[in-house]
């Protein structure tokens, strides 16, 4: 009896602890400021609508980049770096079948092209008015394709 208590005490606090450091590095990643949530489809073929392969994140900007994280993870590194000069905007649309179930509501998704790789960003709206506005405010000298 006692064994098990131990045991169930020491899993809550397991539990617990994870949860903190869950939290803890979503703040760490958000402190620097200029995060928003933004959802990603990695390596997309062209018209492949549905909800797989969607994976919920935190975009945030790093001068000309925006570094990408999964927010279920504890990785303190971003899975994507995405490089303003690279990224070329092909198309807007709303979230189709699936989709609607897989991202958040009011979700608007971005198809974009990053050095060869076909990818789709889901973010709100005014999440993607400032995504848009970064990549058009890029230096002189620098090609951004904004469709």
């Amino acid at each position: 009896m006692v064994l098990a208590l131990l045991v169930s005490g020491a899993v809550v606090v397991l539990v617990l602890l994870g949860l903190f450091v869950f939290g803890l590095r979503r703040r760490l990643i958000q402190r620097s400021g200029g995060t928003f949530d933004c959802s990603l489809r990695w390596d997309v073929p062209e018209n492949e609508a549905g909800g797989k392969g969607w994976i919920y994140g935190v975009a945030r900007y790093n001068g000309d980049r925006i570094e990408w994280f999964r927010v279920f993870s504890y990785a303190p590194r971003p899975r994507r770096l995405l490089e303003r000069s690279a990224i070329e905007v092909l198309e807007r649309r709303t979230p189709q079948g699936e989709e609607e179930l897989a991202l958040l509501s009011d979700s608007i998704v971005l198809a974009c092209r990053h050095r060869g790789t076909r990818l789709e960003l889901a973010m709100s709206e005014d999440a993607l008015t400032g995504f848009l506005a970064w990549l058009e405010a890029a230096p002189p000298g620098q090609r951004v394709n904004v469709a």
